[in-house]
């Protein structure tokens, strides 16, 4: 009985003791540790933007990112391995709240293996099938796919050699024979026309033709099946990209098929849009909108002249149809107004309507027409606090450099929220919206981070060290060309890095980070580069292979 009270006694006094301790401390023996919101990101290759550049946006507002090995994501060489993607994603899963999964990785191994494979259309069917297994083993995740309707470039140049090896003696009879194969379905031919399609029917190697449709017909076939998918719950939301296009082309022709078999899934479901390197990034801006439960408000300012009925290179439609598909894709709504808006995107067109080559020799800085007005649109939302951002589509693969130096000289560079000037204007467009349409989350310092990282690239490297270096090709030791670097990849390395570290020292605040500044070419050709700064880049692991 004693033994009895000595215990109680001595349970009170604990308790009262454990009032006694400060709230924070009693609570922290039941306190967790936060947990990290994981996404999981399949993206369609392994490039810079592709990959860890976009992951990055979300990392920057505390999302863990996890991003298959480069080893079996798809490369310039290696078209991709889709089983081993299916079974990384599969071990991956667990425990993640949302997955952005490229479909061209998991069907055909990347979006240049959705070009130049040989799979049989079973194969991909049945790939394509796997979804559904994976929904039922992963009823939680929100599940957020986006696919490529396949490009249709106007020539073997354009196409940067990603085609089949036919289509740099054919790429330009080809294009041109959809072109009229599209105009013919949806208004008709002139009888010069008829002639010409005739012509060209005759003029292209009936093997390559029958082998570039035939893969074609392919990837239509998985849209269709990943459009059902969606119609039975498999997804939470399916974008279908048109890779590089125009008006009248294949790319046109089947993405209008494609929308019409999706026509009773609304936008908040389905989706068919101009362009394909940036919908990761707002698929990424989407899953995160819609765990946080938000929806972005977003309104757009178009630069004097044509603005918003420009129609860009590499599309087939009006910039301003892109951009407000893009904001529906990321999960925002369009504002009626910039006072009430979460985000203000200005969009640097040409007032003649016209996009033209960063590497042009008129992109030399000099102020065009059109220039001033759009610096001062620009210069006035900043000054009243908005938060702005600039899709620089004024020229194609590559910053505006008249615009770029009226920020500069008025100090507007770091006063933005987001930035991109890079491939082609819809990848801009969308790129910077998925960006600011996030930036709400970020530190200021996150912000200023992205921002840089675009300036370096898109504006040093792509609108001016590119050029410059690929006139110097002829004169750096060993073999190559622009398009496969060869033995040269060192030299050309060294010499862009040097031209890039002159840049950043004329143009960029005096950042620590960009004491040491390294440009290296991931994909064995001049086109993309990886611009690395501070400590994160190492030269000997890069020239080891």
């Amino acid at each position: 009985m004693q033994v009895f009270v000595k215990g109680k006694a001595a349970i009170a006094v604990l308790a009262c003791c454990l009032c006694l301790l400060p709230a924070p401390q009693a609570q922290a023996r039941h306190r967790k540790e936060p947990v990290v919101p994981r996404i999981i990101y399949v993206p369609h290759d392994n490039r810079p933007i592709s990959d860890k550049q976009t992951a990055e946006v979300a990392e920057k507002l505390g999302y863990e990112v996890v991003v298959p090995p480069d080893e079996i994501l798809g490369s310039r060489d290696n078209l991709g391995q889709p089983e081993r993607l299916w079974q990384w994603l599969e071990t991956n899963a667990e425990g993640a709240e949302a997955a952005v999964i490229s479909s061209d990785s998991l069907l055909y191994g990347s979006l240049v293996g959705s070009r130049k494979h040989n799979y049989s259309e079973k194969e991909i069917i049945a790939r394509a099938d796997r979804f559904r297994q994976f929904r039922t083993e992963h009823p939680e995740l929100q599940l957020y796919v986006f696919s490529s309707i396949m490009r249709t470039p106007r020539s073997g140049e354009a196409s940067g050699h990603m085609e089949p090896a036919y289509y740099d003696s054919y790429g330009s009879d080809i294009f041109r024979y959809t072109e009229l194969s599209d105009k013919q379905e949806v208004e008709g031919l002139t009888r010069r026309e008829q002639k010409e399609y005739a012509f060209l029917q005759e003029l292209i190697p009936k093997k390559d033709l029958k082998d570039w449709l035939e893969r074609r017909a392919k990837n239509f076939a998985a849209n269709q099946r990943l459009i059902e998918l969606t119609r039975q719950n498999t997804f939470d939301y399916l974008a279908l990209g048109r890779d590089d296009n125009a008006p009248y082309s294949q790319t046109h022709m089947e993405s209008r098929h494609l929308a019409k078999a999706g026509r009773d899934l609304d936008a908040g479901r389905f989706q068919a849009l101009a362009g394909i390197d940036e919908i990761g990034v707002l698929m990424l801006a989407r899953a995160v909108n819609e765990m946080r439960q938000e929806t972005p408000l977003v309104f757009v300012r178009y630069n004097w002249g044509k603005g918003e009925r420009t129609v860009p290179a590499y599309s087939d439609e009006p910039i301003k149809r892109s951009v407000e598909s893009a904001v529906a894709a990321a999960g925002g709504k369009m504002a009626a107004s910039p006072a009430g808006a979460d985000f203000v995107l200005a969009v640097n067109t040409n007032p003649n309507g016209r996009t033209y080559e960063a590497n042009d020799r008129a992109n030399n800085g000099t102020p065009r027409e059109g220039t001033a007005y759009f610096t001062d649109i620009v210069s006035d939302y900043v000054a009243k606090g908005y938060p702005v951002g600039i899709a620089d589509i004024a020229y194609a693969n590559g910053a505006d450099n008249a615009l770029l130096e009226a920020l500069k000289e008025r100090g507007l560079l770091f006063k933005l929220r987001a930035y991109a000037g890079w491939n082609t204007p819809t990848n801009s467009t969308g790129f910077v919206l998925g960006i600011g349409m996030l930036a709400p989350y970020m530190t200021e310092k996150s912000v200023g981070e992205l921002l840089l990282t675009r300036y370096l690239d898109d504006w040093a490297y792509q609108a001016n060290i590119r050029n410059t270096v690929a006139r110097q090709l002829t004169w750096l030791r060993g073999d190559g060309v622009y398009g496969s670097l060869g033995t040269k990849k060192t030299y050309v390395s060294n010499r862009a890095s040097q031209l890039l570290q002159r840049f950043v020292q004329r143009n960029l605040p005096p950042y620590k980070s960009l004491e040491e500044i390294y440009v290296t070419f991931p994909w064995n050709r001049m086109f993309e580069s990886d611009v690395r700064h501070g400590a994160a880049f190492d030269t000997a692991s890069y020239f080891k292979h």
